[in-house]
Protein backbone atom coordinates (compact mmCIF):
# COMPACT_ATOMS: atom_id res chain seq x y z
CA UNK A 1 0.00 0.00 0.00
CA UNK A 2 1.39 3.39 -0.98
CA UNK A 3 1.84 5.86 1.84
CA UNK A 4 3.41 9.09 3.03
CA UNK A 5 5.18 7.64 6.07
CA UNK A 6 8.67 8.71 4.96
CA UNK A 7 7.59 12.32 4.50
CA UNK A 8 5.84 12.45 7.88
CA UNK A 9 8.69 10.63 9.63
CA UNK A 10 11.23 13.14 8.30
CA UNK A 11 8.94 16.10 9.05
CA UNK A 12 8.73 14.97 12.69
CA UNK A 13 12.46 14.21 12.88
CA UNK A 14 12.24 10.47 13.53
CA UNK A 15 14.78 7.95 12.30
CA UNK A 16 13.34 4.59 11.26
CA UNK A 17 14.77 3.10 14.45
CA UNK A 18 13.33 5.81 16.71
CA UNK A 19 9.88 5.49 15.13
CA UNK A 20 10.00 1.72 15.47
CA UNK A 21 10.89 1.97 19.16
CA UNK A 22 8.13 4.52 19.78
CA UNK A 23 5.56 2.21 18.17
CA UNK A 24 6.91 -1.03 19.65
CA UNK A 25 7.73 -2.63 16.31
CA UNK A 26 10.94 -3.57 14.53
CA UNK A 27 12.87 -1.23 12.27
CA UNK A 28 12.28 -3.78 9.52
CA UNK A 29 8.52 -3.28 9.95
CA UNK A 30 8.91 0.46 9.41
CA UNK A 31 11.09 -0.15 6.35
CA UNK A 32 8.53 -2.57 4.89
CA UNK A 33 5.64 -0.17 5.51
CA UNK A 34 7.55 2.72 3.94
CA UNK A 35 8.33 0.63 0.85
CA UNK A 36 4.69 -0.42 0.53
CA UNK A 37 5.56 -4.09 0.99
CA UNK A 38 3.61 -4.42 4.24
CA UNK A 39 0.24 -3.02 5.22
CA UNK A 40 0.10 -2.30 8.95
CA UNK A 41 -2.63 -3.57 11.21
CA UNK A 42 -5.43 -1.14 11.95
CA UNK A 43 -4.15 -0.45 15.50
CA UNK A 44 -0.65 0.28 14.13
CA UNK A 45 -2.10 2.54 11.43
CA UNK A 46 -3.95 4.49 14.15
CA UNK A 47 -0.77 4.76 16.22
CA UNK A 48 1.10 6.10 13.20
CA UNK A 49 -1.65 8.67 12.59
CA UNK A 50 -1.63 9.74 16.24
CA UNK A 51 2.17 9.99 16.26
CA UNK A 52 2.12 12.19 13.17
CA UNK A 53 -0.91 14.21 14.31
CA UNK A 54 -2.90 13.38 11.18
CA UNK A 55 -5.46 10.90 9.90
CA UNK A 56 -5.01 7.43 8.47
CA UNK A 57 -6.43 8.76 5.20
CA UNK A 58 -3.60 11.32 4.99
CA UNK A 59 -0.94 8.67 5.64
CA UNK A 60 -2.11 5.87 3.37
CA UNK A 61 -3.24 5.85 -0.24
CA UNK A 62 -5.97 3.30 -0.84
CA UNK A 63 -5.87 1.70 -4.26
CA UNK A 64 -8.64 -0.71 -5.11
CA UNK A 65 -7.37 -4.00 -6.45
CA UNK A 66 -8.50 -4.80 -9.98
Amino acid sequence: MKNHIVQYRKKFGFSQDALAKKLGVSRQTIISIEKGKYSPSLPLAFELAITFETTIENLFIYEKES
